[in-house]
């Protein structure tokens, strides 16, 4: 888990470029209003996903995406639907996306909450009304979970899956997987060969950590209950002097980057950032990485 360094082969090191050239990051509505101008750290359109807390109100998922198209990028509104009372609210929320934000993408998650608000208690609900359709919303991420989850059971998970295949199969409709983040590339590539062989043919964007401290990233990983990468970091950390020395995911990001070289039945088609120790830092990980080490982009600096 260190910097990739300059001196490394130039064929690995444009390889790992390449993989982690067209990032996506996400921010919620609170992380956003502290920033006073994505532009400061982003360059011109970047996916930046919007997420949803429980208890969150929609609206503020909105306004944050107007924000965001206003400053130049790509707003990719989560959308819960434990937390969305009905179809009329969503259709609302669709109309001032698109109108306002010029909606492109969403993701589609279940939520994290115990009891649905409303109607919704799935993604395949969601997807079910042909509002995405109707509103010309036609890429649509829905969740992945290499190590999986403590809010649905591995065979709930496996025929969702399936069912989302089948429904991008019959909608035309451009559906793929953005993980949960990980620490290690191992159990990526396990679970991704695993539902290839169940029949996935969804593209896969794998969840990484950006630059953060040990103690924020076992924070996190505790809160969301990443098993295998759970005990990989916490054997990381043993090695730590300093339980807030910065940490990036080069080994993570270049495990995988040779996985998808050298096998090309992979889906797995890049990465998508969660900023653990902040936006700034994260943003200036990752291009330098992508930018093969080169100088930042002076308006990053």
């Amino acid at each position: 888990m260190q910097l990739i360094q300059p001196e490394r082969d130039q064929e690995q090191t444009d390889v790992v470029a390449g993989f982690l050239k067209n990032f996506t990051v996400e921010t919620t509505p609170q992380g956003a209003s502290k920033i006073s101008d994505f532009r400061e750290h982003l360059r011109p359109g970047t996916g930046v996903f919007i997420t949803l807390l429980p208890g969150s109100d929609i609206g503020d998922v909105v306004a944050t995406a107007i924000r965001l198209r206003g400053e130049g990028f790509n707003p990719i509104p989560h959308l819960a639907a434990r937390s969305i009372p009905n179809k009329t609210i969503l259709q609302q929320a669709l109309e001032r996306l698109t109108d306002r934000a010029g909606l492109k993408e969403v993701l589609l998650i279940a939520g994290s909450v115990n009891e649905p608000v409303g109607d919704f208690s799935d993604t395949m609900q969601l997807l079910d009304t042909g509002l995405f359709e109707k509103f010309n919303i036609s890429r649509i991420a829905v969740a992945g979970h290499p190590e999986g989850s403590p809010d649905i059971s591995d065979e709930g998970i496996r025929s969702a899956l399936q069912w989302k295949n089948e429904f991008a199969t019959k909608t035309g409709l451009n559906l793929h997987i953005v993980t949960q983040f990980c620490f290690e590339a191992r159990p990526i590539i396990d679970w991704e060969r695993r539902i290839f062989s169940d029949g996935n043919r969804l593209p896969i964007y794998i969840g990484i950590p950006g630059l953060a401290t040990i103690k924020n990233l076992l924070h996190h990983a505790k809160m969301c209950g990443v098993g295998p990468s759970m005990k990989f970091l916490t054997r990381q950390a043993r090695y730590m002097t300093k339980l807030l020395t910065l940490s990036a995911p080069d080994a993570l990001v270049l495990d995988l980057a040779k996985h998808c070289q050298n096998n090309q039945t992979s889906l797995i088609r890049g990465v998508h950032i969660y900023p653990l120790g902040g936006l700034k830092q994260s943003a200036r990980w990752a291009y330098g990485v992508a930018d093969r080490n080169s100088k930042f982009n002076p308006d990053l600096d």
